[in-house]
């Protein structure tokens, strides 16, 4: 059996895309931790760009917009800097057929 996927930009898919945001955060962010970090690795890894570095050396983050990738927790090298979830059921991304 081949599947034939439509050919659809970026911008398209994101666009055909849904948040559904729960009130409680699925990924949280001590920004404490943060402020020994010195690659900043989630500022350059999240494709969402949701990591945000403040001129204190602390970094501001909003799930609300999250892939749900978890490629903040696997590039963070501080213990303890990022604590990552699922979205409760029914919440989270949902990525519509276009």
């Amino acid at each position: 059996m081949t599947l034939n996927w439509p050919d659809i930009s970026f911008q398209d898919r994101m666009a055909s895309s849904e948040f559904r945001v729960h009130e409680r955060a699925h990924i949280v962010v001590n920004s404490d931790s943060c402020n020994g970090c010195t690659t900043r690795a989630c500022v350059v890894a999240c494709p969402a760009n949701l990591f945000v570095p403040t001129a204190d050396g602390g970094i501001v983050f909003n799930y609300e917009q999250c892939f749900e990738c978890g490629t903040c927790y696997m590039v963070c090298n501080e213990e303890g800097a990022i604590s990552w979830s699922y979205p409760e059921g029914g919440h989270g991304i949902v990525f519509h057929n276009t």
